[in-house]
């Protein structure tokens, strides 16, 4: 499999913790957004993924077993945004919310 997260892939993730994975997380969709905002559909998708992986990177991470069921359901939301039928409803500004909280909390802990 061929990551664009090389480093990170190496293990390098799980040495982040929760807060700061899913910040990282957020990061890329909001790249995702901003991208598809300014109409650079395959730059969105790029981001995309790279948030899908490192959804996949925080949901291998032994540590955070008791969090999957969370976990699973932002990469199946996510999922459905970008590329289903956004049977759950989701925007750009939820999103842009739930990821805000994580960025905010790794960085008040700093």
């Amino acid at each position: 499999m061929t990551y664009q997260h090389k480093e990170l892939a190496k293990g390098k993730w799980n040495n982040l913790d929760i807060l700061e994975q899913m910040a990282n997380v957020g990061s890329e969709v909001e790249r995702a957004i901003l991208w598809r905002e300014k109409d650079h559909a395959e730059y969105s998708k790029k981001a995309f993924e790279r948030a899908l992986e490192l959804l996949l990177f925080t949901i291998n991470d032994p540590k955070n077993k008791d969090r999957l069921k969370e976990i699973v359901r932002v990469y199946e939301v996510l999922a459905d945004y970008f590329f289903g039928e956004n049977n759950f409803s989701s925007t750009d500004a939820l999103w842009r919310k739930y990821f805000y909280s994580f960025t905010y909390a790794s960085r008040i802990r700093k």
